[in-house]
């Protein structure tokens, strides 16, 4: 387990309990233990197994997590996806964190499961972007690729990213976009990426001449996707983004395009019904 997914649940836990679990130390004696199931409430796919046994481990070392499911596989409703067993105010004051991560990053997951559904069969990889929940990037990144998708860059430091604004201060200073094109390429080294968003296709082939590893055409209609496809003509990844959702994603990947990204996927999740069956012994 990472030492960033360690910070993070440990953060979680001293915002929920900063000076202890004040109702279980009140009601609960010091030697009571607990059991506890992992209950599915609705189907789903697994994202956050292992997550879900760490926020227990660095509760009480004593805890114990039997994973009966692992990451990105499905399950049905009704099913036991954990078990938890060891001291109650341990267990107790683990259960809501550990929830919240797996249920959140299980929604992400079943979300993401159903975009890659749709487009089966087609070139068109899912990806998700930087509409993350701040602080969780990393958990619900994981998430996507248990549900079968794929990550675009982590964050602004990863590659060179140029988008409607950027373009819109690099017009407003007279540089043509070409220009400011090849003069990036020149300044970066070999292994940084470099994709420029258009939202015309009149855009596209100063764009793709001028030498970028992407392309992403925003906001296109399936025709005007196709027709993009086309100009580019294989000279770079051509990349979808803007109106995606699970009606429209399926015309979108048979427009040809090897990428689409999902805001969806990440920023507006409902979070899985998961529950914790407890008992106290």
């Amino acid at each position: 387990m990472s030492a960033a997914i360690d910070d993070i649940i440990t953060r979680a836990l001293a915002e929920d309990a900063p000076w202890g679990d004040l109702t279980s130390e009140t009601f609960l004696p010091a030697e009571a233990t607990a059991s506890a199931s992992l209950v599915a409430r609705e189907p789903g796919v697994l994202s956050g197994a292992e997550v879900f046994a760490r926020v227990f481990a660095l509760v009480d070392a004593e805890t114990t997590v039997e994973l009966l499911r692992h990451d990105g596989a499905a399950f049905a409703a009704g099913e036991a996806l954990a078990r938890v067993a060891g001291p109650a105010r341990a267990v107790l004051r683990a259960e809501r964190i550990a929830l919240n991560l797996v249920q959140r990053m299980s929604g992400i997951a079943t979300l993401t499961a159903r975009y890659v559904a749709e487009v089966e069969g087609t070139s068109a990889r899912i990806v998700d972007t930087r509409k993350t929940t701040p602080g969780l990037r990393i958990l619900e990144r994981q998430a996507v690729r248990d549900g079968g998708g794929r990550n675009h860059r982590f964050s602004l430091s990863d590659a060179v990213m140029a988008k409607d604004n950027h373009l819109a201060v690099l017009a407003a200073s007279g540089v043509p976009l070409g220009d400011a094109i090849r003069a990036a390429r020149a300044r970066l080294g070999h292994t940084v990426h470099l994709e420029v968003e258009v939202d015309r296709l009149d855009q596209v082939e100063e764009v793709v001449a001028a030498g970028v590893d992407t392309i992403m055409l925003d906001n296109f209609s399936p025709a005007e996707l196709r027709e993009g496809v086309a100009l580019v003509a294989g000279r770079a990844l051509v990349e979808a983004s803007g109106g995606v959702n699970l009606d429209t994603v399926r015309a979108i990947a048979e427009a040809g395009v090897d990428v689409i990204s999902v805001g969806a996927l990440t920023h507006s999740v409902r979070a899985l019904d998961l529950g914790l069956d407890v008992t106290v012994g």
